[in-house]
């Protein structure tokens, strides 16, 4: 997975404003932000308890410098998702477990079978933080309003019709503080996000791509993770075998770590 810098420029810049909210028609203001972001966190991940796996996979200047395979299993409760990430390589990491239970994350480590609290804003690999491959409803974690209507280059340097939504962070355990999240306008797909730190600085790019039918809708199996500096740094996360499974809630525990076999 390569970008060039024009490439890169095009993707991360290539938007423009086809309406603001000032200039936006009477009948646009009838769109509610909190659907468009559901509809799109429904498309993301299944609305159920679900399996899937996960592989991770870091470049830089185009060249493969780290890569992590992890099978996370998420269990709907309320609005939001319990989830479990067994890492199932590289080798020195296999068998830890990250745990998100409503708004604590922990790392449980089968060496010192001891569990940690952990922030889901540190790296898990390269772009990506724990709180990516932590199934998420991002209706759950931020406040969304629309902020525009914007024609954007998805992940194929295709232009789309977007809503532009402004996400603004519920908790101060979330991984960002505010996300510009961009969702096209005739299918309810998420297209692109750009993630802020608490200083208002750029964190990173995302792109969705790569839809295909998984557990009876068509969802993003690729998440291309940019830096929002260096577009030589891209972390590409795939998504492959999405399973319905009957979760239960005892397993989401964090003194039922030590005897999770995947």
């Amino acid at each position: 997975m390569t970008l060039d810098r024009r490439s890169f420029n095009q993707m991360l810049f290539g938007c423009a404003a086809l309406a603001g909210i000032g200039a936006m028609p009477r009948a646009a203001f009838a769109v509610d932000a909190a659907g468009i972001l559901a509809q799109a966190d429904a498309i993301r991940n299944p609305q159920s308890s679900f399996m899937v796996n996960v592989d991770l996979k870091n470049f830089e200047g185009g060249a493969l410098t780290g890569q992590t395979q992890v099978t996370t299993l998420s269990r709907r409760a309320g609005g939001q998702f319990q989830t479990l990430v067994h890492i199932n390589a590289p080798s020195a990491d296999r068998g830890k477990i990250l745990l998100r239970n409503g708004n604590s994350l922990w790392m449980f480590d089968p060496a010192s079978q001891a569990s940690v609290r952990i922030s889901a804003r540190q790296r898990l690999l390269g772009n990506a933080s724990n709180g990516d491959v932590v199934s998420s409803n991002l209706m759950g974690d931020y406040a969304p309003t629309l902020a525009g209507e914007e024609a954007v280059v998805d992940g194929d340097k295709n232009s789309r019709d977007c809503f532009k939504l402004a996400l603004k962070s519920r908790d101060k355990s979330t991984p960002y503080s505010s996300i510009e999240f961009w969702v096209d306008k005739a299918s309810g797909r998420p297209v692109k996000g750009k993630y802020y730190g608490g200083s208002g600085n750029l964190l990173k790019v995302s792109w969705y791509r790569k839809y295909a039918n998984q557990m009876g809708a068509t969802r993003p199996t690729e998440v291309v993770i940019a830096d929002g500096f260096d577009p030589n740094k891209i972390t590409v996360m795939s998504m492959k075998g999405f399973q319905s499974r009957n979760l239960p809630e005892s397993l989401f525990r964090k003194d039922a770590l030590a005897g999770f076999k995947l």
